[in-house]
């Protein structure tokens, strides 16, 4: 008598808003393709909505620069440790870490040596950082899925199997959508037609909102009289009880705040311009065509010890993809608030911005592979496990 051949189980960590993104896309497409498959790991709410079930709260992940998880080291390694017992436990064919890459890659070389293949989907910076960093990636990975074209070189020369799967945003978002968008946006959130609108993205970790969103606010402050409306969308609910306290500090920008939670999309599409955080906003910004400030602050230990290691001239997605300076960037010591509501000022003030718009379109067309979110990635995974799939 012939035993059913078990279900495919496969293991996914997402540890921040971003990788939480990008997995409910690939599980969405997982299932599509694999529909009796098991899932088990951690996530956030956009997988929890594709009914995931996550093994502890995302929050607990979310760290920031390098100080922060060396004091948070203790609770970590105890989920790392967690996660490789629950892993093995549930006899994964597969694990995938989407972004959240040092405790990912890390994960990944404890899983391997125990005969589970594994997957890294989205590449750790290593044409920015130390470059000896691929040597681990080859003996932890047995597949790298990138979302830039760029990023495939280097693994290929070290013999790192790696797939192109672009961005799922790419082919999410439409090329017009965030130009063709902004009326039926503005009529979703409330907003005049008429009044002049920047969106202000601080980022999704609380360490980042205090200090990057501080200076958006007093941003906001020095743009009292250009600016008609400001739309925060909050990354959660605790960023949203965190903005509420920062903004109670601004009583005069009350009338003129509008706090979202969640809605960033809408919230983008809406403005005249973007006042962003670094990562994986500044990309959405550029896929919805709008014009935008990026500005960073790490703490002062930090980023003294990041500045040494980073080697490359662009922080901004859409300036590291161009390979040139398409959007300014206000890091560290410039991201004086004068300064960023001064470069708010030229942007709004600017009557053609066609060219770098131009820019912002041939880039999107590079990183679309004509599918459905997530769809190129799910193959990848599938194939590397020995399943066909039609593409």
């Amino acid at each position: 008598m012939n035993e059913s051949v078990p279900p495919l189980t496969i293991a996914l960590l997402a540890g921040e808003a971003s990788g939480d993104n990008l997995g409910a896309a690939l599980l969405r497409q997982l299932k599509v393709l694999e529909p009796d498959a098991r899932f088990v790991g951690i996530g956030g709410p956009a997988m929890l909505a594709e009914g995931f079930q996550s093994d502890i709260d995302i929050e607990r992940l979310s760290v920031n620069g390098i100080v922060e998880p060396l004091k948070r080291l203790p609770e970590l390694i105890r989920i790392l440790y967690r996660m490789r017992d629950r892993v093995l436990d549930s006899g994964a064919d597969c694990f995938i870490g989407i972004d959240f890459n040092f405790f990912n890659v890390m994960l990944a070389g404890m899983l391997k040596r125990r005969g589970v293949k594994t997957v890294q989907y989205v590449s750790p910076t290593v044409w920015a950082w130390r470059k000896g960093r691929v040597h681990k990636i080859r003996r932890n990975i047995d597949l790298m899925l990138t979302l830039y074209p760029f990023e495939t070189r280097i693994y290929q020369e070290h013999e790192v199997p790696v797939v192109f799967v672009g961005h799922p945003k790419a082919d999410e978002i439409e090329p017009q959508a965030g130009l063709e968008g902004r009326a039926a946006a503005r009529q979703l959130l409330d907003i005049d037609e008429r009044e002049t609108v920047v969106a202000m993205l601080p980022g999704s970790r609380g360490s980042e909102v205090a200090m990057t969103g501080a200076d958006f606010l007093a941003t906001a402050m020095h743009l009292k009289g250009v600016v008609d409306r400001f739309v925060i969308p909050a990354a959660n609910e605790k960023r949203r009880e965190q903005l509420t306290k920062m903004l109670a500090e601004y009583p005069d920008l009350v009338a003129s705040v509008q706090l979202l939670q969640g809605q960033s999309r809408e919230a983008m599409t809406a403005a005249d311009v973007v006042l962003v955080n670094s990562g994986t906003a500044t990309l959405e910004a550029m896929l919805l065509k709008k014009p935008m400030v990026m500005s960073y602050r790490l703490g002062p230990a930090t980023y003294a010890i990041v500045s040494r290691m980073i080697d490359m001239p662009w922080f901004a997605l859409p300036n590291i993809l161009a390979g040139k300076r398409l959007v300014t960037e206000m890091i560290q010591d410039d991201a004086d608030p004068v300064a960023i509501a001064r470069e708010v000022r030229v942007l709004l003030e600017a009557e053609n911005v066609e060219a770098m718009l131009l820019e912002y379109d041939a880039i999107h067309q590079t990183l679309r592979k004509g599918a459905a979110p997530g769809r190129a990635a799910a193959t990848a995974v599938l194939e590397l496990l020995g399943k066909r799939t039609d593409g």
